[in-house]
């Protein structure tokens, strides 16, 4: 008898002669789960709680510490409660499957001592950090990474116990705690709760995406290189500090996201898993295969049941142990492709299915994301792939691998590009309606015009890439020069059409909202390891006698209009004129209606679009003077349409606008 087909299938015809490569890859996550978890008789969940046995853990008797380290001939735990010295009270016994105990009463270790395993293998010793280890700290002074026993008299206690995610749509303001601060250092937890989430919350966005949580060695890694993974970067403070970020956030409404990087691990080898136990391929691949290509980290051997134990126990706790709402998962084109999709075209569906694909690591992600919902119904998984692979942010149970959205990293690529390579003249509607609405039917997707990927040190924010150094000496109110009055109004066009199109979510990097000048750098040696390009200056959006105040008005403006329409992100997409002549498109979702005029010089009166028939009055327009544009439109004025008879049967008339060069309005018709 012939099974169901799977409804990825189903949905998309086009995916039918690759139906064996998909359903092998459905087939191998069910007998995944099925192997992990005994044939059902435990949840993924219980499989996945790895975080309440390993590493250190208080009892009533004092304390009990475990290790996974199979190539391990011997463990000591050494610290401050030893000298630092091997100790027999504090040597790990071996049991079994390459697992590591030792028992301690109480007053053997205190909250607060610093403290690393001795690890000891055929051929060779040394120390490092627990692969488990919850709290890592760094001596300012030494640079040494230290384990550091956390446990507080009083431990933070969280009060919203109730919260629920706001995805309707889903508004994600992108931001790492570090340089979230005006001054040049590293920023904290506790600033970032008392002095940037009230800003965001003013903003209009609903969610945030905190990177660099997880502890790295490298401040300029931006948290990709992550060496503890259990661990929150004691850079920006202490484990409950981070709690209550999150208990702040989620009594203000905000959704706390998570950026996870599983794709990738530092090579460290004393503070990260590079060669925890003496071998080379405890948690990574052999060979060739240890190493990626591009990035000088290691690559997961996601075949490994107790690799997975460790990563599948790493979603669990996060959102367990801190609370967090989900996860935005780092670098999963890496993951898919053996090749890590470098030097791919990834042209057409052969492309997806032609044997050069990670079925482990494909079977790992759609385990993760069955986890983390059966764990918490309510969670967001997010996949930054850049590839295209079909059925990403589609169920697991419908063939898919279960994010609830995917990137849609192909809108600020176009930008981008179109700002570098594109005179205005050039910029064509058509292109940009394909760019922007370009996805597949059955998967959500975040856009976003420029994250953090788009300001690191190389490239510049869009803002900068349209205004450049003029930026430093125009930005004044009552300075008029043409450089910046372009790039405004196009900074607005550009993220009012990209939010508008969305089919489930948005996403704005911390400060792009108000045109944050220059770009991300951290310090480094070839800064003379300056903060200056790490941080976020406020005090330019705060400032009333200037102009970037302007683009954080329409932006909060934007974000507002979008949470008043109830389902935005689910009304139905269409376009209805677009002219690359012109430089004009036009779109509706429900009852609004977006016309953008991209032309630089041409402003249009009387311009005709074919729209439902009634009444439209303006809802927002990037031209008005709040936002520091011309004026040149009466906001005021109601819109009819004219009558058309060869369109009356279908309900439409002609509505005759006044369209300004380089600007774009919002109107919605009246419920009549």
């Amino acid at each position: 008898m012939k099974t169901r087909q799977l409804e990825l299938i189903r949905n998309d015809a086009w995916l039918t002669p690759y139906e064996a490569a998909i359903c092998g890859r459905h087939e191998s996550f069910l007998s995944k789960e099925r192997e992990l978890t005994g044939n059902g008789r435990q949840s993924l969940s219980d499989f996945a709680s790895g975080y309440l046995y390993f590493g250190l853990q208080k009892t009533a008797e004092g304390w009990v510490f475990r290790e996974w380290a199979p190539n391990a001939t011997a463990i000591y735990l050494i610290g401050d409660f030893n000298g630092w010295k091997k100790d027999e009270a504090y040597r790990l016994a071996r049991l079994e499957n390459g697992v590591w105990e030792v028992r301690l009463e109480n007053g053997k270790m205190r909250h607060g001592d610093l403290y690393k395993l001795w690890m000891e293998w055929p051929g060779g010793a040394g120390e490092r950090i627990p692969a488990w280890v919850k709290r890592v700290v760094q001596d300012a002074h030494t640079a040494i990474f230290s384990a550091q026993v956390w446990n507080p008299q009083q431990p933070y206690v969280f009060k919203a116990d109730d919260f629920h995610p706001d995805t309707s749509p889903l508004l994600i303001y992108e931001c790492h705690i570090g340089m979230a601060t005006s001054e040049e250092k590293v920023g904290s937890y506790a600033e970032f709760r008392r002095e940037v989430l009230p800003r965001i919350v003013r903003d209009g966005y609903n969610a945030i995406q905190i990177m660099a949580i997880q502890e790295h060695p490298y401040y300029g890694s931006f948290g990709y290189h992550v060496s503890s993974f259990f661990a929150a970067s004691s850079r920006f403070g202490t484990p409950d500090e981070l709690k209550e970020l999150i208990d702040e956030a989620h009594r203000m409404g905000l959704a706390v996201i998570m950026d996870i990087v599983h794709s990738h691990a530092v090579k460290n080898e004393v503070e990260g898993l590079g060669r925890f136990d003496g071998s080379y391929t405890q948690y990574f691949y052999p060979g060739e295969r240890r190493e990626h290509p591009a990035w000088d980290s290691l690559c997961f051997d996601y075949g490994k049941n107790e690799v997975l134990h460790f990563l599948l126990s790493n979603c669990k706790f996060w959102l367990d142990e801190y609370r967090f709402d989900g996860f935005r998962f780092d670098g999963v084109t890496s993951m898919l492709y053996y090749s890590h999709g470098l030097g791919e075209s990834f042209a057409n569906y052969g492309d997806y299915y032609n044997g050069h694909e990670d079925d482990n690591a494909i079977t790992y992600l759609t385990l993760a994301n069955k986890l983390i919902h059966e764990f918490k119904p309510q969670a967001i998984t997010i996949a930054e792939e850049v590839s295209g692979m079909p059925g990403l942010a589609v169920k697991p149970e419908d063939g898919g691998y279960g994010f609830d959205y995917r990137m849609a990293m192909n809108i600020p690529d176009y930008w981008i590009k179109t700002i570098k390579e594109r005179r205005d003249e050039d910029w064509h509607p058509s292109s940009i309606w394909w760019e922007t609405t370009n996805r597949r039917a059955d998967e959500k997707t975040i856009s976003y015009a420029e994250s953090h990927d788009q300001a690191l040190v190389g490239d510049k924010t869009i803002i900068f890439r349209l205004i450049d150094a003029d930026m430093y000496w125009h930005m004044q109110k009552d300075d008029r020069n043409f450089r910046v009055e372009r790039g405004m109004a196009l900074h607005k066009m550009i993220r009012l059409v990209t939010a508008t199109t969305i089919n489930g979510g948005y996403l704005n990097f911390m400060g792009n909202e108000f045109g944050h000048p220059e770009w991300i750098d951290f310090p480094r040696e070839g800064n003379g390891w300056s903060y200056k390009y790490a941080r976020r200056q406020w005090h330019l959006v705060d400032n009333p006698n200037l102009k970037y105040h302007y683009l954080g008005d329409f932006d909060r403006e934007m974000m507002a209009f979008i949470r008043s329409v109830p389902c935005f992100q689910s009304l139905p997409l269409q376009k209805i004129w677009d002219s690359d002549a012109d430089q004009i498109l036009a779109y509706m979702r429900g009852r609004y209606l977006f016309a953008f005029n991209f032309n630089p010089t041409r402003s249009y009166a009387g311009y005709g679009l074919l729209a439902p028939s009634g009444l439209y009055q303006v809802r927002l327009n990037t031209d008005a003077k709040c936002f520091g544009g011309f004026g040149l439109a009466d906001d005021k004025v109601e819109h009819a349409t004219l009558p058309d008879t060869l369109y009356t049967s279908e309900g439409k008339g002609w509505l005759k606008l006044y369209l300004p060069a380089r600007s774009a309005v919002v109107l919605e018709k009246a419920n009549k």
